[in-house]
């Protein structure tokens, strides 16, 4: 199993916060030059500047995944800046809950145009890319949500299943490809309850109310470092080995 990343492009969408910003840092430092896509340009600088203060390669790109011209630009970026593209961290992502009769169709616009269409538009964009290199790996970051309803969360949930049907469907795809090709690979990684502060998001009072207890009914939750590691490990495998799917959670977490 590799341990360095030396010279292989990412780019990271949501870098400004969580757990984006722990993989670009983790990214940076086994040597892989990264693109920092996230909507607050500010973090963003910070961070790349933080990067390249210990020696990395950071290129900061404001985006708004909803956009396509955004993406388009922040791909644009990253392959006249280094040549190539070999990452893709899809992790922009929006947890906006409440229960379905409370009708917040705003809500499930944003997390549908985020969610999902974002992940598809970066995909859209890089794979052309990785297929012409004959090699590259794409990450969706999903939920532990995609694999279970939970009630005042479901159309989270569905945007996060929908991204799990994505991975799968991609990765179908890729392995019936003509010509055929072995060197692309997905991956989708799907954590539990995370110390990022996401639940306060909701701008449902009461069910916003009720996440926040229940994150704090979990003891020791993830660190965004430690999703960052998992994400890591499906990487840094050997070129033959495609990490489809890592399933993570606190040790404490029942669901």
């Amino acid at each position: 199993m590799e341990t360095n990343l030396a010279g292989k492009v990412a780019i990271v969408t949501g870098a400004s916060s969580g757990i984006g910003e722990a993989t670009a840092r983790a990214l940076a430092s086994r040597g892989a030059p990264v693109v920092l896509a996230a909507r607050r340009e500010d973090r963003l600088r910070t961070l790349a500047e933080g990067i390249r203060a210990q020696g990395g390669a950071a290129e900061a790109v404001a985006c708004d995944v909803r956009r396509r011209d955004d993406v388009t630009r922040v791909v644009k970026t990253a392959h006249d800046r280094f040549g190539r593209i070999d990452i893709l961290i899809n992790n922009a992502g929006v947890m906006p809950v409440s229960p379905i009769a409370a009708a917040r169709m705003d809500d499930w616009d944003t997390m549908i145009d985020i969610n999902i269409k974002g992940a598809l538009y970066a995909i859209a964009h890089v794979l052309p890319i990785m297929l012409a290199q004959k090699t590259g790996h794409i990450v969706n970051i999903s939920s532990i949500a995609g694999r279970f309803i939970f009630p005042g969360n479901v159309v989270y949930c569905a945007t996060k299943h929908a991204l799990h049907v994505i991975s799968e469907g991609l990765r179908q795809e890729l392995a019936q490809h003509e010509p055929p090709q072995d060197g692309i690979r997905t991956t989708i990684v799907a954590p539990g309850i995370v110390d990022t502060g996401l639940p306060d998001s909701s701008t449902d009072a009461v069910q916003r109310e009720r996440m926040r207890a229940y994150y704090k009914s979990v003891p020791n939750p993830l660190t965004s470092d430690d999703v960052a590691q998992a994400i890591l490990h499906a990487l840094t495998a050997p070129p033959h080995v495609n990490v489809n799917e890592i399933l993570v959670r606190p040790v404490r977490q029942v669901r």
